[in-house]
């Protein structure tokens, strides 16, 4: 993959995940923290939704050519965020917390985002 390629699916990754946090602002979520990184790996956004903290993967795309978003959220990802989610919960003192793990789809092909957010998709 070549650089340019990288550095635009940064710049659209960076676009979703701006996009995204003004949708969880605009519906009264609490937002937690952004780009949570560790050893284990990295989680996009964890909000909080009522008594749940909620550790989201954010996939942008401009259309579905390729499948949807959401399907490129492999097993070795879902461990990975799994695995940060554990550690955030240490280092925060939350382990008597509710948890969720969602994944927030953002389609850019169109004049106005089109977000789709998918609740509970793996656990």
């Amino acid at each position: 993959m070549s650089k340019n390629i990288k550095t635009k699916n940064k710049v659209k990754g960076n676009l979703g995940e701006n996009i995204v946090n003004r949708y969880l602002e605009k519906y009264g979520y609490q937002v937690l923290a952004r780009n949570f990184k560790c050893n284990f790996g990295e989680i996009d956004i964890i909000f909080k939704d009522r008594n749940e903290i909620v550790f989201c993967e954010i996939k942008t795309r401009m259309n579905v050519k390729y499948g949807f978003p959401a399907e490129s959220v492999t097993y070795f990802k879902r461990k990975h965020i799994y695995n940060s989610s554990k550690y955030f919960l240490y280092k925060n003192n939350l382990s008597d917390e509710f948890i969720r793990f969602d994944v927030i789809e953002v389609y850019l092909g169109n004049k106005k985002p089109i977000i789709n957010h998918i609740k509970s998709v793996f656990w």
